[in-house]
């Protein structure tokens, strides 16, 4: 079903637990996967997009699907309509040292930048004021703290990956709209709910962090204004 709704302006602010319209691009990654559960499971309508999010569908109130490439503002419009605020987590899912030697297979190597910009032309139109992006830590605020095996993983193999997370981070910071970036540390896939450590300063403790965890993140920071217009590091 597709919502034709004029786009609504909710006052978000601190503490704020009312039911909103969010929409999910990147949603069948692993973080948005676990983003778009998070989000149900608080009440929310959640709309996932992703160029096959339909496989998401599985019967549940307040989720629906939209198969559409981030790299086209069409598909983004019709998902985009009557959003609240809408949450990134683009990425490229490929072996990272296949993506650095051979390139990738199906995804644009400037998917972040590139669907990035997207989003935000499409939240002007539309009216959506709050933006909450998943980037990575050791990017823009938190470039100079990454220990130093990881400096070199992120010059030798990820590098291309990188200078394009920088340049979505710009364009977030860029947007005139309100924003979030968030900034995990090494993502796994434990089943753990726990609620993580978040820092304004770039501070950590693990250095690792479930991807359920930053979803309980990228969640709360749908409303809580307390975060807006900052970079946050996210651990475990």
């Amino acid at each position: 079903m597709k919502t034709h709704a004029k786009a609504k302006n909710l006052e978000l602010g601190g503490g704020d637990t009312g039911r909103l319209n969010v929409l999910v691009v990147g949603a069948t990654g692993g973080t948005g996967r676990a983003t778009v559960q998070k989000l149900r499971n608080d009440g929310h309508n959640v709309t996932a997009f992703s160029r096959n999010a339909s496989v998401l569908v599985d019967g549940a109130a307040r989720l629906r699907a939209v198969d559409g490439d981030v790299t086209k503002l069409d598909d983004l419009d019709d998902a985009m309509q009557g959003q609240n605020v809408v949450i990134v987590t683009l990425g490229i899912s490929e072996n990272p040292l296949r993506v650095r030697f051979f390139g990738t297979a199906s995804t644009p190597e400037d998917v972040r930048s590139a669907g990035t910009a997207n989003v935000v032309e499409s939240m002007h139109k539309h009216g959506v004021q709050r933006l909450v992006v998943q980037s990575s830590y050791g990017v823009g605020a938190t470039r100079g703290l990454l220990r130093f095996a990881d400096q070199l993983f992120f010059s030798l193999i990820l590098k291309p990956q990188i200078a394009d997370t920088e340049v979505q981070e710009q364009i977030v910071r860029d947007s005139g709209i309100e924003w979030v970036i968030a900034q995990p540390v090494h993502l796994t896939d434990e089943d753990s709910e726990v609620t993580p450590f978040v820092s304004t300063k770039g501070h950590t403790r693990l250095m690792k962090v479930a991807r359920k965890s930053v979803a309980q993140f990228l969640a709360r920071a749908t409303s809580d204004s307390k975060y807006v217009g900052q970079s946050i590091a996210v651990s475990g």
